[in-house]
């Protein structure tokens, strides 16, 4: 976000549920987030941008433009599942309702254990454990495990090919949240699919590859030559520099 808000008007959205977002649902499955995707750019006029989202965020952004595609103008995609299969183990476990109810009533120990030993395991940065902890201090029990069952039932397969605009997948090859060859299926469903790869990352090629993750990502933003998109309603301000960034 700091560095490409050196070149582009940018927005960070916390999903329902997580930051500083609403928390008192019913749902919070991914089209629910699909739809508030939608109702922000709508409230803040965006008529029309970018969309770069990470994990579950980027799995959103292809709906998005699968769903909304008079909104979006370009999809990056970052460690995101195409299909929920390819979730750990441990986060499909934690979407079924008896794991969910075990952790409900240990959300002491199950921030600890997230602190302390898993985000250790998920990435190399050593900031990423304060990181972590921070983002789950701000996030339900209930949402985070309610959208993790929401995501772990997603197959995006089959309405990837109604991707009619640019699309970037970036990996991390060491990646033990979401399978680290997702970009498979991406580029076997959008044929015009660009992928990049980070062997030395894993589900945070943006911290433990910085230099060359923002470089890649901003060529990509930055690339005027576009595939053919659907047509477009006629706006009266163009906001080709403004990108929505998607993260839980």
């Amino acid at each position: 976000m700091g560095f490409l808000g050196r070149y582009y008007r940018t927005y960070a959205m916390d999903f329902w549920g997580f930051g500083e977002s609403g928390k008192k649902r019913d749902t919070y499955a991914v089209q629910d987030f699909v739809s508030l995707v939608n109702q922000f750019m709508e409230q803040l006029g965006i008529m029309h941008a970018p969309l770069v989202g990470h994990s579950m965020g980027g799995t959103v952004s292809l709906s998005v433009a699968i769903r909304f595609p008079e909104r979006v103008s370009k999809v990056v995609v970052v460690g995101s599942p195409i299909v929920g299969s390819s979730l750990a183990p441990l986060l499909k476990i934690a979407g079924y309702r008896p794991s969910a109810f075990v952790l409900f009533n240990m959300m002491g120990p199950f921030r600890a254990f997230m602190k302390y030993y898993y985000s250790r395991v998920i990435c190399s940065d050593p900031r990423f454990p304060a990181m972590m902890d921070r983002d789950l201090s701000k996030t339900t029990l209930e949402s985070f495990l309610l959208s993790i069952a929401s995501l772990r039932r997603t197959d995006l397969r089959p309405m990837l090919d109604q991707i009619k605009v640019p699309a970037l997948g970036m990996y991390g090859d060491r990646d033990v949240v979401v399978h680290p060859k997702q970009w498979q299926p991406m580029q076997k469903g959008i044929s015009h699919a660009l992928i990049e790869r980070f062997p030395k990352a894993g589900h945070f090629p943006m911290l433990e590859e910085p230099q060359n993750f923002a470089e890649k990502l901003k060529a990509f933003l930055d690339h005027q030559e576009e595939v053919p998109q659907i047509p477009q309603p006629q706006i009266t301000a163009p906001l080709s520099t403004t990108s929505v960034t998607l993260a839980p």
